[in-house]
């Protein structure tokens, strides 16, 4: 239970508030951590110069949100170098004020090693300390708030980062003395980290994975201009990009952008295209649909065929293999409109056989294609925090970069048609059969006599806790089942992710008994609910 078992995280000594005691008989640090809006009181013996042992930190924690808090490190040194070498005509007051009283973010080892040894009645307050939350969301880790969490005295569950990316903090005092790191496990940053695009969107990122000839695989993040970084065979390395730049921005294409199906997925996208400047024109199949994002700005396409021959970049977010091909090869469909230099992108999740034929089709007529299909739900798309899956034109991928940042947090480059359908099905599977396990676990605690919201409150304190998990156990206790995610979809996953296993020859029985319950729950018509309507499948 001591912090020491949680994974080294950077961070930098502050001035408790006012009303918090110093816990008794430890000489320790108020000590907030980069990257997440967590504090703690950390005894001095756990506190490492950042620098010092900058070389030995991440070997075992690759983890983005780490990755990031690092970044946000390096863009809080770079800041107060560049204030230290504004302010360096500073008269002579001042520099004797700064060599007595404050402990400055130098980067040399001899500094460091004297800054770990100076005392917090060092420390002056900081300004401007605490500068833009870019959001907030509920603890994962319970029913905790981060200011409870931070008025805690115990530095126990304060050590480890919150798993939302979204709970972000970035401090920004010009005073703060030192940037350290908590318990110390061998790790070794990647040697190049691209610096950020000013008019990039700074939450947003883009990973490329390029298969090698060996098993691992490489990761490289790229900004909005997508500067592809070269990658060395074999290896492996994430380079997350920098999310401390609070206020950049979206420059949207100049490219005139279509859109099909404005579905649970394809209403959030529209919207957050539109709001980032894009010119975009819509088609569902039910128009009154339309109606809304006509008045938000949005051109409306009488079918799929007049969207594609006059868009440059037409996207598509439909419902199941059948809608996907029919959406294409149909009357009137994508493919009447596709001529050299048209450019398609399915969002659908579908399987890599339907995906392949699509794409072959589309590339016979001269068009471009990528498969690009999402991992998230109705929430996500319409707070534009999707994670994109994206495969085979990787100019298109580039071509795409601005709607991409518009409607997701972060994209995926995975080489080949067929890859982003395969991985998408695989995590969908994960989560269909999560989501079975979490009901079946209600409703057994239920028939046992066992409260089922003390059954949510535990596994929110255990390593199970997620956002996911506890929107869906509200759902059921709460008998909410408006769709977030419907049903009807994530069976359909399921039935296609058992399908990707058995054309391997691969054992999938989790998903299939999964499947079973799912199955059951749409003869309870269950369909058009959410998938947490599965738990009504387990009612006797």
């Amino acid at each position: 239970g001591k912090l020491g078992r949680y994974p080294p995280w950077p961070g930098k000594i502050v001035n408790p508030p006012k009303d918090l005691k110093k816990p008794r008989g430890k000489k320790c640090f108020f000590v907030k951590f980069f990257g997440t809006e967590d504090h703690a009181w950390i005894k001095v013996e756990q506190l490492k110069p950042y620098h010092a042992h900058k070389e030995e930190m991440i070997k075992i924690n690759k983890g983005k949100r780490f990755q990031q808090a690092v970044d946000a490190v390096e863009e809080f040194l770079r800041k107060t170098k560049g204030k230290d070498q504004a302010s360096s005509h500073n008269s002579s007051e001042e520099k004797n004020r700064r060599n007595s009283s404050e402990e400055r973010g130098k980067q040399s080892a001899g500094e460091e090693k004297r800054k770990a040894s100076l005392s917090e009645g060092k420390l002056k307050k900081g300004t401007g300390e605490g500068k833009k939350r870019v959001s907030s969301v509920s603890s994962e880790r319970g029913s905790k708030s981060p200011l409870k969490r931070a008025q805690d005295q115990s530095p126990r569950k304060r050590g480890r980062p919150p798993k939302d990316e979204k709970d972000l903090t970035i401090p920004e005092s010009s005073t703060v003395k030192r940037v350290m790191t908590g318990t110390v496990a061998g790790f070794k940053w990647p040697p190049s980290v691209s610096e950020p695009v000013k008019d990039s969107d700074p939450h947003f990122h883009h990973f490329l994975l390029s298969q090698t000839e060996k098993p691992a695989v490489c990761y490289q993040a790229i900004t909005k201009k997508l500067k592809v970084c070269e990658e060395e065979t074999g290896s492996t390395s994430i380079q997350a990009a920098d999310s401390t730049a609070v206020n950049g921005s979206i420059t949207p294409t100049d490219k005139k952008i279509g859109f099909l199906g404005l579905g649970l997925m394809g209403s959030g996208i529209v919207s957050n295209l539109l709001k980032m400047g894009h010119t975009v024109t819509v088609w569902n199949r039910t128009a009154e649909k339309c109606d809304l994002f006509i008045q938000e700005g949005a051109r409306l396409g009488r079918t799929p065929a007049e969207v594609v021959s006059t868009c440059d970049i037409t996207f598509a977010c439909v419902s199941d293999p059948k809608a996907a091909k029919d959406l294409v090869l149909g009357p009137s469909g994508v493919l009447q409109g596709i001529r050299p230099g048209k450019c398609y992108v399915d969002m659908s999740t579908v399987d890599a056989d339907t995906v392949t034929e699509l794409a072959q089709v589309i590339v016979s007529r001269g068009g471009r294609f990528l498969e690009a299909p999402v991992s998230g739900n109705q929430q996500l798309s319409n707070d534009g925090m999707l994670v994109i899956l994206a495969a085979g034109d990787r100019g298109l991928y580039e071509d795409c970069s601005s709607c991409f940042q518009a409607m997701g947090k972060t994209s995926f480059f995975l080489g080949e048609v067929g890859n982003a359908a395969k991985m998408m099905l695989i995590v969908n599977m994960v989560q269909g059969s999560f989501m079975a396990t979490i009901a079946e676990g209600l409703t057994l605690a239920q028939v046992t006599g066992q409260s089922q919201q003390t059954l949510l409150d535990i596994l929110n304190q255990g390593q199970l806790a997620s956002i996911f998990l506890d929107q869906k156990c509200q759902n059921i206790l709460q008998g909410n089942f408006k769709p977030d995610f419907y049903l009807k979809y994530i069976q359909k996953d399921l039935r296609l992710a058992i399908a990707l296993g058995d054309s391997v020859n691969h054992p999938t029985p989790m998903a299939a008994a999964a499947n079973e319950v799912y199955k059951r729950a749409k003869a309870l018509d269950q369909s058009d609910n959410d998938m947490s309507a599965v738990y009504r499948a387990y009612i006797h």
